[in-house]
């Protein structure tokens, strides 16, 4: 990795297993819409384009006037218990340790101050000089304009690399012009 200058890390999927503390604030929305809760994997299968998409997923079209309070109920919920069950995957910190001397982003579909209560509670915030939230873009991964705030701190796209777990992730960073890496452990 001496040839790159700037990493950009994926959240959800790729530096924490989240997994379960999102099902569980899905479930409890659902619950407070009234609406049946739905199996683990299901949800898992809505994990990676944002609060906006996973909530619509989970409500389902015919439920579309609850999609507001929904979104309100599923932030609430999930800001106050987002690093319950989330862990990081294993060897996460030593990585991130070894490559403390480069540039490093977490560019999450998940808005920004749900992140970094993930981050902080998990202790590893502090590794990078950024986290960009999907609130903070101005369009959501795979479009190569979510990594533009991140990249603005290397002119040499040749010497960035994005790191995930989805085909988004991946998506994105070659659509960026950017190098890509996939861990095949995640969502």
């Amino acid at each position: 990795m001496k040839d790159v200058d700037l990493i950009i890390f994926d959240l959800d999927g790729t530096l924490v297993d989240s997994k379960e503390d999102i099902v569980n604030a899905v479930n409890f929305t659902l619950k407070k819409l009234g609406l049946d809760e739905k199996q683990f994997d299901e949800i898992v299968s809505y994990i990676g384009t944002g609060v906006e998409s996973l909530i619509r997923k989970a409500i389902g079209d015919k439920n579309r006037d609850l999609f507001d309070k929904g979104i309100s109920v599923f932030e609430d919920y999930y800001k106050k218990h987002s690093a319950t069950k989330s862990k990081l995957y294993p060897h996460v910190e030593d990585v991130l340790k070894q490559f403390r001397d480069k540039q490093m982003f977490v560019v999450t579909n998940r808005k920004r101050d749900m992140a970094l209560v993930t981050l902080n509670s998990l202790g590893i915030a502090k590794f990078f000089k950024d986290i960009i939230g999907g609130d903070d873009a101005s369009c959501l991964k795979p479009a190569a304009c979510s990594l533009d705030k991140a990249l603005k701190y290397n002119k040499n796209a040749k010497r960035s690399i994005i790191v995930g777990d989805m085909d988004l992730d991946i998506l994105s960073g070659k659509r960026a012009g950017i190098l890509t890496c996939a861990v095949t452990y995640g969502i």
